[in-house]
């Protein structure tokens, strides 16, 4: 049986299955006052951010797992992270596992896995890992899609940044003070005390949103402030490859892709770029 966080211990580059870098293993879990599926955040109980979608394998047993998050961005392709695709294509697809997401607000999983969650599945049957994925810290290339079997129903796809967005948005000074919203069906709040810190790891899972605020921006990356002192929540394990949104001019732009930040999920969510040239090469040459 596939555990909830299984890719804890099966880091790769940048890469745990998880918006954070660390490899430990996720202590004992408890089910929060108000689930969601980001650090400090709030459960999308209205399906606000109905394009965002769990990344989801089923077992050979018929037990489903959330591994990540992506977005639609074209009515039948997900984006997600690299360290997600390649990880599932090359150890779980030959294990036996199926690969599907549910765009459903709120999903069950493993034991509790229940005719909704199954209902809400829509298989993939294409993963496409970028081939400039590497260890390279200037740029890993962190990116991954879903291509989907059928389009889902009622559910616009998320609109790409066009190229060096946010390198216009710093210029102006449009980023000093922004606000961004990650989203994603990672694990929650931290526990501490009583013993060894754990996450809270709700079973049914809500999707979840929080708000972070602008740290820094390079050439690859966009660092974001989740620090729950100074008012940001952020991702967590489980929330790696999924959005991360400006609204810019009036409209939700998904700007960046979760692909890692801090062990205890607590300082900063560190997100990879759509709006440069390296980027922007990866989708033009994969999307329909």
């Amino acid at each position: 049986m596939l555990p909830r966080r299984f890719a804890l211990a099966l880091a790769a580059v940048v890469p745990i299955v998880s918006s954070c870098s660390s490899e430990k293993a996720v202590g004992p879990l408890a089910t929060p006052s108000t689930p969601s599926g980001i650090v400090f955040g709030t459960p999308d109980v209205n399906n606000t951010y109905s394009n965002v979608a769990a990344f989801i394998v089923r077992a050979p047993d018929g037990g489903l797992f959330p591994v990540c998050t992506g977005t639609l961005i074209e009515p039948t392709v997900v984006l997600t992270a690299a360290h997600c695709t390649s990880y599932v294509e090359n150890v779980l697809v030959p294990r036996g596992y199926t690969v599907y997401v549910s765009f459903s607000n709120l999903i069950s999983f493993g034991s509790l896995t229940n005719a909704a969650t199954t209902a809400s599945l829509i298989a993939v049957t294409d993963m496409i890992t970028n081939p400039d994925y590497s260890q390279r810290q200037s740029d890993v290339g962190d990116l991954g899609l879903l291509i989907l079997a059928q389009a889902p129903a009622g559910i616009t796809p998320a609109m790409l940044p066009t190229l060096g967005l946010l390198d216009q948005l710093a210029q102006q000074n449009g980023l000093k003070g922004a606000s961004f919203t990650v989203a994603g069906y990672g694990v929650q709040d931290r526990v501490v005390g009583g013993g060894q810190p754990s996450f809270t790891d709700a079973n049914p899972l809500y999707r979840g949103y929080a708000i972070e605020s602008f740290l820094a921006l390079n050439k690859g990356y966009l660092r974001l402030s989740q620090n729950p002192a100074k008012g940001d929540a952020g991702a967590c394990y489980g929330d790696s490859g999924g959005p991360n949104f400006l609204s810019v001019n009036g409209q939700q732009i998904l700007v960046a892709v979760t692909i890692t930040g801090d062990a205890v999920c607590r300082a900063t969510n560190v997100v990879y770029r759509l709006d440069t040239v390296s980027a922007q090469t990866f989708l033009a040459a994969y999307l329909p």
